[in-house]
């Protein structure tokens, strides 16, 4: 699945991009040559008759394989994983180039059903699997050590043994599964073709968010003004995707027996449900340290009674404005990679070289960032909207983050290299990291030290802060919609109610900003996705406190756990650092690193 992180923040190519270098483009050709080429045809024929003789070879008989035979059912299987990725991926990341192409959109969707029917005669081998005997499985495992290599994916399959239906139903809710791709399809084409007005331009959504971090305060108002305006044009729209996708959840929920809307998620991540709700409680305990205290500070600097929203990620009033082109930004994260490790600079070179990373903004272009690991016989690809500001430098250094780890994962072969959300940001919040503290050594003077530090904890309080309020809405808005439809302004009301929890006193929230929910990707694509970027960024504080004590052998150990992909468990994977997300002190250790940034800032202020 497409990996998208943050909610897009900045865009539009010919506003802003002709300074910025030569932007590079993807060159998809490693995936397939073409839309027509003929080993794309070659792959969906292939994976036709492969699904059809795998069904046929093992439909019925798990149960009566040896160690041998099982293992070498799932590698059959996984190579059918990986054919059926790399078609997926190619349609994909075409798409997400240019989504108002209808070509394009027709060739992802005709992807899509093909390969779910295609797929449909294997529902069968989770079911089989959950239906073997937990003694029957550790003898097998004894009997082979490669066999047992695959039990972390056998784990994740037999978690959902509780929850899974009959064989005739999950071939039903598969073959149903392209009908929640056309509303996932429809917010996207929907957002990708909104247009705003913004003093006398006709701009995008990302050049128009763009916006609201310049140092023109009538225009980060005029920006903030335009979004509410179209967003509420379009709302109707945005509730009824929201509404038919949260009710399609809650159907599928209630038959496989979940016992919260959240519990899939948790599931699929590998994680238990006490360590999130632990995050979470200890994120919402620390607004009045973080952010609240933090956006007090913020609005005593630019000079306000009160703060807009349209302030939050406004630049400071000593901040110079600067335009940060491309060769000077892959510098600079290349430069903070390589400081930490030269194998980690060796391994991010491809993504700039070969045609890894699609950087600039064009019309109908995804909004956002994300890194996509395609397949692991293949590479990963990196989609920005890079404008040029500081904060893209650390998009890239995020997003550059998860293709390393996606590339240092990939030798666990296609079912193992897969890494559940809560360490997926590790490698990405790490990336940021390592940029920010190269650049903050690097500052000269205070006021650039005063800059960096606020920019950075604005970044954190976007990551920790506003995503654990956007899982409170999240949480909510699925609560809400078992009691029945939502209307946008129902939809609204649960969002305000989580806004001025985790901004804060020193907020107000003009009219319009009700809306604000309907632009985020997440909600869409991947139910309650937002919590690993906040269960990334107190991992990796914790982290780096620990390389900042102790950095000897600290480099070997990071890439061991990176290497791991999805073959450990969080608690297997952060023993070697002395590092235990089980415990709820945990999550306080990350969260000080924030508050401790806050207490430097506020000192300045004293000085």
């Amino acid at each position: 699945m497409i990996h998208l992180p943050q909610p897009a923040r900045d865009a539009e190519t010919d506003h802003g991009s002709r300074d910025l270098g030569d932007l590079p483009e993807w060159d998809l050709s490693d995936l397939y040559p073409g839309a027509d080429a003929p080993e794309l045809k070659r792959d969906l024929d292939w994976l036709n008759n492969a699904c059809a003789e795998f069904a046929k070879d093992y439909e019925g008989k798990l149960d009566t394989l040896d160690a041998g035979g099982l293992l070498k059912c799932i590698r059959r299987d996984e190579e059918i994983t990986s054919v059926a990725g790399r078609i997926m991926s190619f349609a994909g990341l075409r798409y997400h180039q240019q989504t108002t192409d209808p070509e394009r959109t027709k060739f992802l969707s005709d992807c899509q059903e093909k390969i779910t029917a295609y797929t449909t005669p294997l529902v069968f081998f989770s079911l089989e699997l959950n239906r073997l005997e937990d003694d029957h499985l550790a003898a097998l495992y004894d009997q082979s050590a490669g066999l047992k290599r695959y039990k972390p994916v056998l784990d994740r399959i037999r978690a959902m043994k509780d929850h899974q239906l009959s064989d005739e139903l999950e071939k039903f809710l598969h073959d149903l599964g392209v009908m929640g791709d056309a509303w996932e399809r429809l917010f996207d084409e929907t957002i990708a073709g909104l247009s705003f007005e913004v003093d006398g331009e006709t701009l995008g959504i990302e050049a128009t968010l763009n916006q609201l971090t310049e140092q023109d305060r009538d225009k980060r108002a005029a920006a903030a003004e335009e979004l509410a305006r179209v967003f509420g044009a379009n709302i109707r729209t945005f509730a009824r995707v929201h509404n038919t996708l949260t009710k399609e959840k809650e159907v599928i929920d209630r038959w496989r027996k979940m016992p919260t809307p959240q519990s899939a998620r948790h599931l699929a991540n590998d994680v238990e449900p006490e360590v999130v709700e632990a995050l979470r409680d200890a994120v919402v305990a620390a607004y009045p340290k973080l952010s609240h205290r933090y956006y007090e500070l913020k609005r005593k600097w630019l000079g306000l009674d009160r703060m807009q929203v349209w302030d939050r990620n406004a630049p400071l009033p000593i901040e110079e404005t600067k335009i940060v082109d491309w060769p000077t930004a892959r510098g600079m994260v290349m430069d903070a990679y390589t400081a930490f490790d030269p194998r980690m600079g060796d391994l991010a070179t491809p993504f700039f070289e070969k045609g890894w990373i699609d950087a600039g903004v064009k019309p109908g272009k995804a909004p956002g960032a994300f890194a996509h690991p395609t397949v692991t016989a293949v590479h990963p690809y990196v989609m920005l909207n890079y404008l040029g500001k500081p904060r893209d430098v650390m998009t890239l250094a995020h997003e550059l983050g998860h293709g390393v780890h996606q590339v240092l994962a990939a030798d666990q072969g296609e079912l193992l290299s897969s890494t559940p959300l809560t360490l997926a940001e590790t490698a990405s919040v790490f990336g940021e990291m390592l940029t920010f503290r190269k650049m903050l050594d690097a500052a000269d003077t205070k006021q650039e030290r005063k800059v960096l530090l606020a920019g950075k904890v604005e970044d954190m309080i976007n990551t920790v802060v506003r995503q654990i309020a956007f899982y409170d809405f999240e949480c909510k808005l699925h609560a809400a919609r078992r009691e029945g439809e939502l209307t946008p302004e129902d939809i609204g009301a649960l969002w305000m109610s989580v806004q001025g929890e985790s901004l804060g006193p020193a907020f107000d929230f003009m009219d319009g900003y009700e809306h604000f929910w309907a632009y985020i990707p997440h909600f869409v694509h991947s139910a309650f996705y937002v919590y690993a970027y906040a269960f990334g960024d107190g991992l990796v504080n914790a982290l780096y406190a620990v390389y900042e004590e102790n950095p000897e052998g600290f480099q070997d150990k990071y890439f061991e756990m990176l290497r791991a992909g999805g073959s450990k468990h969080h608690k297997e994977l952060l023993e070697p650092f002395g590092l235990d997300a089980t415990d709820p002190k945990f999550w306080d250790k990350g969260l000080s690193m924030i508050s401790d940034m806050i207490d430097e800032l506020e000192a300045m202020e004293d000085q």
